[in-house]
């Protein structure tokens, strides 16, 4: 009784796969000046994915995506076997940084690459569950990585790539170094038109991490005046957007009238098929289904799932499984796919039981519901 096509891959993975492999490939050529010229020249003209990915970030990415994913699979099971090379990739990515020291593109390239093996070392389990030796070599990597941004961090206020890989050391901070509104706002400064930089700000804001629920309103509300010309109210929802999935009194601390709004000016300025997949099953998924017991974060809760019947009626017009298959789990960027095909497809069955039971009356009424280019259409079954 339900209609929609699902392009598989979407026109937002196609483009990220392109700088990825770009990436990989010219280092595996060992293009490296011309790869530092293309990544210097998509940070400094901010150029983002369809799906607000900056474009820097991806070949950043793929350039040390062989190291990361051979540490990855040496450290599967938490601990490297005896004989496996694992400080091999990263000694090759000092070399080239070495030859090339003056260029903080390289030089962001390689502390990525050293938090990226930190993170493979630690996990994300609680610090109690993590061995010394494993905490011991996330700090190591975390150290040479902070080493190597203090070199370049005049260039910090021109480059959001170098100001993103700073924001990304606060995971290791001491006490009193955070400073995490300040490192955000620059970098959020640098780039207004990418989320995920809100986004992560409003999570390092919770009190489990770096800030308490007082700097995260006030943050937020910081935010989207500082980028109201670009995105209305939007600013307010985006650096909300993860900390009140995952935090109750977050949750219930929000003013969800200006939440809601936020999400119809993302939605007005950003008309296209990834942001009405990824609000869609952020109301519907993310919250909609993380009912909790306390009353005031329930009830605001109800207000928001709410929205996706909007956002599915008047904005959506094709399906993205992967999305709401990390909307149910709370878009949680350090969580392990086995299987990506088994993953998109419990994506897709959730999806299709929340939009099918948004039109419940038409469909009991005898309607087929058909997704188009313009909307969905309710026809004659």
């Amino acid at each position: 009784m339900l209609s929609i096509a699902c392009p598989d891959p979407t026109a937002e993975d196609n483009v990220r796969d392109h700088y990825l492999q770009r990436g990989q490939r010219m280092v595996r050529q060992e293009d490296w000046d011309a790869l530092s010229d293309m990544i210097r020249e998509a940070d400094s003209q901010r150029q983002l994915t369809p799906g607000f990915m900056p474009v820097a970030e991806l070949l950043a990415y793929g350039a040390r995506s062989d190291v990361i994913l051979a540490a990855e699979h040496a450290l599967l099971d938490g601990k490297p076997a005896k004989d496996a090379p694992l400080l091999a990739g990263i000694e090759a990515l000092e070399h080239v940084l070495a030859e090339r020291s003056d260029d903080h593109v390289i030089g962001a390239i390689v502390a990525q690459a050293h938090m990226d093996i930190g993170w493979a070392w630690r996990g994300t389990g609680w610090d109690a569950e993590v061995p010394q030796r494993n905490r011991a070599a996330f700090a190591a990597h975390f150290d040479r990585a902070r080493d190597i941004v203090d070199d370049y961090k005049d260039r910090k206020k021109d480059s959001p790539l170098l100001a993103g890989t700073g924001c990304a050391l606060l995971a290791n901070a001491a006490q009193g170094e955070h400073r995490v509104a300040d490192h955000y706002e620059t970098l959020i400064d640098l780039n207004p038109a990418n989320p995920r930089s809100m986004r992560a700000l409003g999570n390092h804001l919770l009190p489990r991490w770096f800030g308490s629920y007082g700097e995260l309103e006030l943050e937020a509300r910081r935010t989207a005046a500082r980028t109201e010309s670009l995105w209305g109210a939007g600013g307010y929802t985006w650096v909300q957007f993860d900390a009140i999935a995952c935090d109750d009194q977050a949750c219930a601390n929000l003013d969800v009238d200006f939440f809601i709004e936020g999400l119809h000016d993302i939605l007005e300025r950003r008309p296209n098929a990834y942001t009405a997949n990824l609000l869609a099953a952020y109301c519907a998924n993310s919250v909609g289904q993380a009912f909790s017991g306390n009353d005031q974060a329930d009830q605001n809760r109800v207000h928001i799932a709410e929205c996706a019947h909007d956002i599915v009626r008047d904005h959506l017009t094709e399906l993205h499984p992967m999305i709401w298959a990390h909307a149910a789990q709370g878009f949680d960027n350090n969580l392990r796919v086995r299987s990506p095909a088994r993953f998109a497809a419990s994506g897709r069955e959730d999806a299709m039981r929340i939009i099918t039971s948004l039109f419940s009356r038409e469909i009991a009424a005898g309607h087929r519901i058909v997704f188009t280019e313009t909307g969905p259409q309710a026809m004659p079954a």
